[in-house]
Order: structure tokens, then C-alpha cells, then sequence
């Protein structure tokens, strides 16, 4: 699995003119998924990113987590985060898991950082054509794959 962890001041999904998810101060994980990711994957990188302390204390220094800042969470599925660039000028899709296990694995994430969390985490729609926006505050934006565990 590989997350694009973005720190935000306000982050929304737009599906089809419709707000399906929106936050304020938070995180905004864009989140991809490849054939060989398991359950494994989704409890070390579920744990780093709740635990990750990227928001400022007192002296501005990142010193807390999502849950410390009593921030909010939005997963966006996507799968382009694995994308091999290596051939040609047409990025290949070949390492990112196919829906039938992609879903599931999505769906235990996030299930996963709910209850890490002890409240919901807002998605965006699996496999939608989605317009996220959002406020990059920092900016702060860290790349986490579970397969180097970096």
C-alpha cells in the first residue's frame, strides 16, 4: 500500500456536482493499492499514519498525531499511485490490485483507522471520478509505502 499523507486545513471530495466528504483541520490520504497488499499492510500503515506526528504543539514544532490535534481523516482511493513510468509515455497500471481485491483491502483500511481513531473517517467513492480539493497546510505532505515500511 502507498498513502500520499497530506496535512490540511480543509479538504473536500465533489462527485458529480455532489459534496460527499469534506474536513477541516486533518489529513487527506490518497491511498494505493497493489495485488500483494494484505491485512498485514493495512495494520502497519493504519498504526504509522494515527501515530505520525505531524501537526504543531504549542512551539510549533510537529510534535502530534492526527488524533492529538483532534483532527478528521478523508481515504481517496487512487489507484495511479502506482504507476510504472518506466516504458514509453503511457503509465502502466499492471501493480495496482484489480477491484475485486482492491475493495475489500480499502474498505478494512478504513475500517482500521476507525477505529484507531474512535470516529469515522469520510471516503471518497472507490473507483468514481472524484474532484478533491483541498488546503495544504505546511505544506506538509509525506509519501508512506508499506512495502519498504518508509
Amino acid at each position: 500500500m502507498r498513502i500520499v499523507l497530506q496535512r490540511v486545513s480543509q479538504a473536500s471530495v465533489i462527485i458529480n456536482g455532489e459534496t460527499v466528504a469534506s474536513i477541516g483541520k486533518g489529513l487527506l490520504l490518497l491511498l494505493g493499492i497493489e495485488e500483494a497488499d494484505t491485512a498485514e499492510d493495512i495494520g502497519w500503515l493504519s498504526g504509522k499514519i494515527i501515530r505520525l506526528r505531524v501537526f504543531p504543539d504549542d512551539e510549533g514544532v510537529m510534535n502530534r498525531s492526527v488524533m492529538e490535534a483532534g483532527g478528521e481523516i478523508i481515504v481517496v482511493s487512487q489507484f495511479t499511485l502506482h504507476a510504472s513510468t518506466k516504458k514509453g509515455n503511457r503509465p502502466s497500471y499492471i501493480r495496482a490490485a484489480k477491484p475485486e481485491t482492491a475493495i475489500p483491502l480499502y474498505n478494512q483500511f478504513i475500517k482500521s483507522l476507525e477505529t484507531m481513531v474512535g470516529k469515522p473517517v469520510q471516503t471518497g467513492d472507490f473507483g468514481a471520478m472524484m474532484d478533491v480539493s483541498l488546503v495544504n497546510d505546511g505544506p506538509v505532505t509525506i509519501i508512506i509505502d508499506s512495502r519498504t515500511r518508509e
